[in-house]
């Protein structure tokens, strides 16, 4: 009979947190900059004049249920 033989097992490696949190604050700020574009900007308190950034989002304002009209 031949021995049994083990394989290594892999173990996970830890990632410290002073390297996530920079990609974690870039990626909140990402996302709270999405929806103000998404539900914020319509004209009064916009940002850029006109109605471009409105029309552009105005689908995902539905799809995310943000009234606008």
């Amino acid at each position: 009979m031949t021995p049994a033989t083990t394989l290594p097992v892999a173990r996970p490696v830890a990632i410290p947190l002073r390297e996530i949190l920079p990609w974690a604050l870039f990626g909140g700020l990402l996302l709270m900059l999405g929806i103000y574009f998404v539900g914020v900007e319509e004209g009064a308190v916009a940002m850029f004049k006109g109605m471009y950034v409105h029309e552009f989002v105005h689908d995902a304002r539905h799809l995310l249920g943000f009234p606008c009209h």
